[in-house]
């Protein structure tokens, strides 16, 4: 049983399976289940599945059989619902086989997405924006803290709190790095920029000179963000994100918001730490209350 612990995954792995199972979240084994009487999972976070990538995983499959049993729960109507494990349940189904081994598990709905959302992060062909998303979904849908989210999934909380600041780029770039035209390490530049339309115009500049990761991160800190009313006086604040950008990105994962830093040309400035909520301002507080302690 161990081994087949350990091919789940760390995060996922934690969440299927104690060393003394309890009551509400035990296996009661592992089946042969007909792949007629599983249901898919509503809260798949994943959105695309490659056919190529699933052709091959299929050849696996006919070769091989099913080395990793799939994960379900019973449904109260009868049948079973799918908990982890998609990928082998659709290449199964194109090799025809009728049943597929699964472990059964009882869980409620809120730990069906979680693990469900958990199994995905750690897929290494993920991208970053479905990283992100699914990141941010555990966070809100689960109540977790980004410091039990980063204990969850086995990342630093910097990492996962530079996942979600994706989320805040114009959907065109999004839709880039979903389709693997700019890379994380271009996006995380990118997102240092206050100015969408900047943004915008920097994503396309990467896409047309394919620019490396290295010219991008230069012209992020060479980049000013001033605003037009700001060049009447050198003395009103402005963003200088590329000479704070490595504390900025510190404390925006520490927070897990944006952070922003405004300074004026006399060396004046403040920090900002924006949100959205009561519960994020919060959060936010707790956050600087455990600083003093």
């Amino acid at each position: 049983m161990a081994a087949k612990k350990n091919a789940l995954g760390r995060g996922l792995s934690a969440l299927i399976a104690d060393e003394e199972p309890r009551e509400q979240n035990s296996f009661s084994g592992h089946d042969e289940i007909e792949l007629n009487l599983i249901e898919s999972n509503p809260f798949q976070p994943r959105t695309r599945f490659e056919e190529e990538s699933l052709q091959e995983l299929a050849s696996s499959v006919k070769e091989l059989g099913i080395i990793q049993p799939i994960v379900v729960r019973h449904k109260e109507n009868g049948g079973y619902q799918l908990i982890a494990g998609e990928r082998r349940l659709r290449a199964a189904e194109m090799t025809g086989m009728k049943s597929i081994p699964a472990f059964i598990r009882t869980a409620d709905d809120q730990s069906l997405l979680e693990m469900a959302l958990v199994e995905n992060i750690q897929r290494e062909d993920l991208n970053a924006i479905e990283i992100a998303i699914s990141y941010q979904r555990l966070m809100n849908e689960c109540t977790l803290t980004q410091e039990i989210l980063s204990e969850r999934v086995g990342k630093k909380r910097s990492t996962i709190a530079n996942y979600i600041r994706l989320l805040k780029l114009p959907a065109e770039i999004q839709l880039g790095i979903k389709n693997r035209q700019i890379s994380m390490g271009h996006a995380r530049s990118i997102v240092n920029i206050d100015d969408p339309d900047a943004q915008v115009e920097l994503y396309n500049k990467i896409i047309n000179q394919d620019l490396s990761v290295r010219k991008v991160e230069e012209i992020v800190r060479n980049h000013g963000t001033k605003k037009p009313e700001d060049k009447k006086s050198s003395s009103k604040a402005v963003s200088d994100p590329g000479e704070y950008g490595s504390l900025r990105d510190h404390l925006a994962g520490f927070f897990g918001t944006d952070v922003e830093f405004k300074r004026s040309r006399k060396g004046k400035g403040k920090i900002v730490i924006p949100f959205n909520s009561n519960d994020e301002l919060e959060r936010i507080v707790g956050l600087l209350d455990k600083m003093n302690t």
